[in-house]
């Protein structure tokens, strides 16, 4: 199995190295050169199978035999070991084909756990065996760098830095990343919003001579690692519910499009979805998009939903490759401008192949709160704000002849002010985060600069020029 860039300049790679490179040197984002297809007999063997063992059926497909068998399902038992429920992300029924599907019982509380705590492993498996060592960087909103701290913390083949938005997260996010005190984690603090973080990190990855110095990776959704393990859980939802024997529809709260996008390779190796549905806050260019063909940046305002207060969704670059008929060139022409003017408009063929698979909705800052309090009163379900914004969606585009599967993203607890606000009901940490709220924090605050912070992590990082 090879890799192939979006944007059509840069080089096939295998597997390992697609996941240690994360970002293409063209500035594209790697996709595999096929789509390797599932059976419906084996999606129906999925069907009440450990979640580990699906994982490493599913993941073992996309490796090229590059990591053997056995060591492919140890990571997997290792990752989703950390999990706090037996199913791993089990389903829960709200009414009558409309099912939440929970992906928060991992460490932090978050669905980027299900990626990350597997990403993880498989970077360090990787540099032991190379006898390297790598420094990682991100960006986040909120749920990314929790999860990829409490994965990467105390490894000592990796140094991990993730930037967040000054005062841009929850108090519970951002302390999740700040009062890890482990030797291998920087904190960072921008002064500027998300999409201000993912740019300094895509120029991060553009400088080729740092990017080298350094043995950069990525772990944001970017990586194709976090994608082909997302992909997983969509199998084993389905499977529960009888696919492939019925269609199932997907509803995706999302703001950088590799969520939904995991569900997109899921349809593509032939899992039977009838739609998959974006779900966007008040940031809504996702939704603007397939609403009127053109995809243009409008600046983003803070939501109760902060991990989606997004303009501009990376991954949703590896559906335009797709829907352009896996063209480079045109893929890199409508990046390009929206680089330089801040938007693109998609080739009628193209906007009509998404329309033809995805549907998108907006849930407002009120409908948010009522989302949350319909679900408490109707169905004593006690969902973060998030997860509302994809139940919200949700019930507009459900269809009676199909379950549909709402994507639950967070713990409640993430968000207990908002949870609270709309509910009455103000959710407790679980009892083995109690004390987070009293650690001590650790952060550095950086300017929105890419020199400042170039000679940040240059200082920092133990694999600088090793």
């Amino acid at each position: 199995m090879k890799y192939i860039s979006t944007r059509g300049r840069a080089p096939t790679l295998g597997f390992c190295d697609t996941v240690m490179t994360g970002l293409a040197s063209d500035g594209g984002l790697y996709l595999p050169e096929r789509w390797p297809e599932v059976s419906p007999d084996e999606i129906a063997g999925f069907a009440n199978r450990p979640f580990a063992e699906v994982a490493t059926d599913l993941i073992a497909r996309f490796t090229g035999g590059e990591i053997a068998d056995a060591d492919l399902g140890a990571i997997a038992e290792a990752a989703y070991g950390t999990f706090r429920h037996p199913s791993t992300t089990p389903l829960v029924e709200l009414s009558p084909g409309l099912f939440v599907l929970e992906l928060f019982h991992g460490p932090t509380l978050a669905f980027k756990d299900v990626a990350m705590q597997f990403l993880a492993r498989v970077m360090d498996h990787i540099l032991t065996a190379r006898g390297k060592r790598a420094t990682i960087v991100g960006a986040t909103s909120g749920d990314t760098g929790s999860a990829a701290i409490e994965a990467f913390r105390g490894r000592d083949n990796i140094d991990i830095f993730i930037m967040h938005p000054r005062d841009r997260t929850s108090e519970v996010q951002r302390r999740q990343m700040t009062t890890v005190l482990a030797d291998n984690v920087h904190n960072i603090a921008i002064e500027g919003t998300f999409d201000d973080c993912q740019a300094l990190l895509k120029g991060l990855f553009n400088n080729k001579d740092f990017r080298e110095r350094a043995s950069l990776g990525a772990v944001n959704s970017i990586n194709w690692g976090r994608i082909v393990a997302q992909t997983v859980y969509y199998f084993t939802a389905a499977a529960a519910l009888g696919s492939p024997w019925r269609k199932v529809d997907f509803t995706v709260p999302t703001g950088n499009f590799g969520d939904i996008f995991a569900g997109e390779v899921a349809r593509r190796m032939g899992l039977p979805i009838g739609k998959l549905v974006i779900a966007t806050n008040e940031n809504d260019i996702l939704k603007r998009t397939l609403d009127t063909g053109r995809y243009e940046v409008d600046g983003v305002r803070p939501t109760m939903s902060p991990s989606m207060d997004i303009q501009v969704s990376s991954n949703f670059e590896r559906l335009v490759f797709e829907s352009c008929g896996r063209d480079g060139a045109e893929t890199a022409r409508l990046i390009a401008s929206l680089g330089q003017s801040g938007s693109f408009a998609l080739p009628e063929k193209a906007l009509a192949q998404i329309r033809a698979g995805f549907a998108a909705g907006t849930t407002n800052e009120a409908e948010t709160a009522a989302a949350m309090k319909a679900a408490l009163d109707l169905s004593l379900y006690l969902a973060d704000p998030h997860t509302a914004v994809g139940l919200g969606v949700a019930t507009r585009f459900r269809d009676a002849a199909r379950p549909m599967i709402a994507l639950s993203t967070a713990h409640p607890a993430k968000f207990p002010a908002a949870v609270a606000s709309a509910t009455g009901v103000e959710p407790a940490l679980p009892v083995w985060l109690a004390g987070l709220m009293d650690r001590e924090e650790r952060l550095t605050l950086l300017p929105n600069d890419l020199k400042t912070l170039e000679d940040f992590v240059s200082g920092k990082s133990r694999a600088w020029e090793e």
